[in-house]
């Protein structure tokens, strides 16, 4: 009773108080609201990437997710990661790309995790408004990407880029899928061996096998079995994801067939090959396929002696390139690019081990001419002097 008595007298007090200090009474509530804000920030701050990435799912209603033209595993797998996180938060996702799934080995990650994947042309294909980039960091390769604002980012190229909501752009990982792969586990989603089901575990998140099983090849495939490109986290992301992985399925994937066309045009590129010191350039001619020539590239840096390369080829009046680089002293990313920056319609760049780029031909519409291609061999020679340092 007494206890009663005291707490209606503090109550009284304080209730006059605030009626003869109205000014005082609204400061001490403004100090309280911003330590409870600051509060909340630094909590939020401590958040994961990870865990934010999470939140911001499960505040969509639906997403698209969007993969770089003719996606590789590295893209594929970081996309399958992303709809599979989404949908155990109760979000629907799409994965999409523009251009084509070609290179074997891209064909047979597809075919053997039966996934599904929306090709686009139009930005009106887009299967959501709320569009999470995987594997780049800038909408490209069909009409109207330069109007897409990405609500979310999620790479490890470099670039200027972003999201509007989330931007995660980790250049030191040698591959997307170790990022992807870092969010499940920040998430403490339990990897399900493939002779388990999910309903097993006791976790609310899993790491799914076939998401397991594709997680790990596309973080081999862009480290080149963790031998190339690959960081502390690279490493811990492949041990993670390891004990849901599916080894025939991985299998299945690391060897599939080889097109015909493939061989012929290695065998091209080794025949036909020009060598200036430790550098090479081979010009493989029409192909039908144009993953043939970063195949061939592969093949050519292999040689003993040769330390970065350069293969050209061309298909429907359009040069590709697709170059190579052990050699510290040759960016090749930034060599193709200085030579192409040079180019009519010329379009390059990439890393410092792997580069790329294209060359599409001049068009006058007011001629009945054919289209006006670029000097090969002029380029042969504009990419031996970019190798030597020479731009």
């Amino acid at each position: 009773m007494w206890n009663q008595i005291a707490a209606d007298e503090r109550l009284a007090r304080a209730e006059a108080f605030v009626r003869e200090n109205p000014e005082l009474t609204a400061v001490a509530v403004a100090v309280a609201l911003v330590a409870i804000a600051g509060g909340y920030l630094l909590f939020r701050a401590r958040w994961t990437s990870g865990v934010r990435f999470r939140r911001l799912l499960a505040e969509q209603e639906e997403i698209a997710v969007l993969m770089h033209p003719n996606p590789d595993p590295d893209a594929m797998s970081a996309a399958l990661g992303v709809a599979s996180l989404a949908s155990q938060v109760g979000v629907d996702a799409t994965v999409q790309y523009p251009g084509q799934i070609r290179h074997q080995e891209n064909r047979a990650f597809r075919t053997v995790l039966d996934l599904d994947l929306e090709p686009i042309e139009h930005v009106s294909d887009l299967a959501a408004e709320s569009v999470v980039l995987v594997d780049h960091n800038e909408p490209r390769g069909f009409a109207g990407a330069d109007g897409v604002l990405p609500a979310a980012v999620v790479d490890h190229h470099p670039g200027d880029g972003a999201g509007e909501l989330f931007t995660d752009v980790r250049t030191d990982y040698g591959a997307t899928a170790s990022v992807v792969a870092e969010y499940f586990e920040e998430n403490d989603a339990t990897p399900v061996p493939p002779d388990k089901h999910a309903s097993e575990t006791d976790s609310d998140l899993t790491l799914p096998t076939d998401t397991a099983t594709g997680l790990l090849y596309g973080i081999l495939a862009d480290t080149k079995h963790l031998t190339v490109g690959a960081s502390e986290p690279d490493f811990a992301a492949a041990a993670y994801v390891y004990p849901g992985v599916d080894q025939d399925r991985l299998d299945r994937i690391a060897n599939p067939a080889v097109d015909a066309e493939v061989l012929e045009v290695k065998a091209r590129a080794i025949a036909g090959r020009r060598i200036e010191g430790s550098f090479a350039v081979a010009d493989v001619g029409g192909v039908n396929n144009v993953d043939a020539i970063p195949q061939a590239a592969d093949e050519l840096i292999q040689l003993e002696g040769v330390s970065a390369v350069v293969v050209i080829g061309e298909r429907d009046g359009t040069v590709h390139l697709s170059g190579r680089s052990r050699d510290d002293r040759v960016h090749m990313g930034n060599a193709i690019e200085s030579v192409l920056a040079d180019v009519e319609n010329g379009d390059g760049g990439g890393h410092s081990r792997m580069g790329g780029g294209t060359v599409a031909p001049r068009i006058d519409p007011t001629s009945d001419d054919a289209p006006e291609t670029v000097d090969r061999d002029d380029l042969a020679d504009s990419l031996f002097r970019a190798m030597a340092g020479d731009v």
